[in-house]
C-alpha cells in the first residue's frame, strides 16, 4: 500500500484556527488510488473517515477519533481553449489562492473576486465560496466526486450540485461525497465585477480607470488583508457567521429602529443582513474571553489568540448567537463545519 497511515498526529498545522488537537490516525491522498486505499483501510478496521482540505473552514472541538484523510492531490490543466473561453480543471488538493493566481497569470478572467480566500479547490464547492459579488457557482463547470457509499466516481453538473448561499449538496450530504477535482469556465474577456463593496473605490484611488482582472485581484487582496487577520499570525477561519436572510418586512422594522442597518435586497424578495454589522452593533467587536475573541477590526471573525480550545470558541459563538437573537430577533448560522 503506497498510502502511509500515521497514528496520533497533531492537526494544529492543518486547521487555520491553530487548535491543538490530534487525529487518532492520519493519512494524505496524493492521487485517486490513495483515496480508495484510505476508504478500504477505514472499512476493514471499522474506522470513521474524516476528509480534510485546508482546514480553513473547520472548528475542531476535540481530538478526532477517526482516520483523517488530508486531500493533497495537485495538478492544474486546461481541458478546452477556443481562444476566448477556457475550461480549466484543478485537483482537490490545490491551494485555492495560488490556483486563482495561476488562472490570472494565464490571462483567464473570472476568479479574481475570489482571491485570497483560504482553503483548497476541493473544499470550495462544499461552501459555494463567495466574495465581492461573485460565488463559485458563477464560474463552475463541473466536478468529479467519489461516492463513499458505492465507491463509484460521478460527474456533477451545475444543477446537480444544488448550490445555494454558502451551501451545496456536498455540504448537506456531508460524509457521502469526496470531491476529487473541479472544473471552471473562464474567459479572456469576461466582464469584471466591480460594484460590490469598496472594490471600484480602491481601484480609483490607485488611478486605475480600466482595470484588468489581475488589478481587481490585487485590490481585493489589499482590502481583505486590511480587514481579515492572517491565519498564520492569528488563528481564525475567516467569516464565522453567514449573513442572515430575513423578510423584507423584518428588514424594514429593523431599519426603523436602526437607520444605519446594512442590508442587501435579494432577487427572491428577501433581504440579506450584514452579520458583521449586527455583531458590531451589539458590542462584540474586539471582545475577548481568555484566548477566544472577536477580531478588533472585523466583528465577523472569531480568533484564537494562542491557547483557545475549539470548545471555548464554540461557546463564544453561541453567546453571540443568543445575544443577536435577543436583540434583533435574527438567527445567525455558523459558517465553519464543527468536528
Amino acid at each position: 500500500m503506497s498510502m502511509q497511515v500515521e497514528s496520533n498526529v497533531s492537526l494544529k498545522p492543518h486547521n487555520s484556527f491553530g487548535l491543538a488537537v490530534s487525529a487518532r490516525w492520519f493519512a494524505e491522498a496524493h492521487e485517486d488510488s490513495d483515496v480508495l486505499q484510505a476508504l478500504a483501510y477505514a472499512a476493514e478496521r471499522k474506522l470513521p473517515l474524516q476528509v480534510l482540505g485546508g482546514g480553513s473552514n473547520l472548528l475542531l472541538t476535540g481530538d478526532v477519533e477517526a482516520l483523517v484523510l488530508r486531500m493533497a492531490s495537485r495538478g492544474i490543466r486546461v481541458l478546452q481553449d477556443d481562444g476566448e473561453c477556457v475550461l480549466v480543471e484543478a485537483e482537490a488538493g490545490e491551494p485555492w489562492h495560488p490556483f486563482v493566481l495561476w488562472t490570472l497569470q494565464q490571462g483567464f478572467a473570472g476568479l479574481e473576486n475570489l482571491s485570497l480566500i483560504p482553503g483548497t479547490v476541493g473544499a470550495a464547492p462544499m461552501q459555494n465560496i463567495g466574495a465581492y459579488g461573485v460565488e463559485l457557482k458563477d464560474l463552475f463547470a463541473g466536478l468529479t466526486a467519489l461516492d463513499r457509499r458505492s465507491g463509484e466516481l460521478r460527474e456533477f453538473s451545475l444543477a446537480e450540485c444544488d448550490f445555494a448561499y454558502r451551501d451545496s449538496l456536498f455540504k448537506r450530504e456531508a460524509g457521502r461525497w469526496l470531491i476529487l477535482r473541479v472544473r471552471f469556465a473562464l474567459s479572456r474577456s469576461m466582464a469584471l465585477h466591480l460594484d460590490y463593496g469598496p472594490v471600484r473605490q480602491r481601484l480609483t484611488e490607485q488611478g486605475i480607470t480600466e482595470p484588468a482582472a489581475m488589478d481587481v485581484s490585487r485590490a481585493i487582496c489589499a482590502i481583505r488583508s486590511e480587514k481579515l487577520p492572517d491565519p498564520a499570525q492569528l488563528g481564525n477561519a475567516g467569516s464565522f457567521f453567514k449573513n442572515p436572510l430575513v423578510s423584507a418586512e423584518q428588514a424594514e422594522q429593523l431599519r426603523a429602529e436602526y437607520s444605519d442597518l446594512v442590508a442587501y435586497p435579494q432577487a427572491d424578495g428577501r433581504v440579506k443582513l450584514a452579520a458583521g454589522w449586527l455583531i458590531e452593533r451589539a458590542g462584540w467587536k474586539g471582545f475577548r474571553d481568555g484566548d477566544a475573541g472577536v477580531h478588533r477590526l472585523q466583528a465577523l471573525v472569531l480568533v484564537n489568540y494562542g491557547q483557545a480550545t475549539g470548545l471555548q470558541l464554540l461557546a463564544l459563538a453561541q453567546r453571540i448567537q443568543a445575544d443577536i437573537a435577543q436583540r434583533f430577533a435574527v438567527e445567525l448560522e455558523m459558517e465553519p463545519n464543527l468536528l
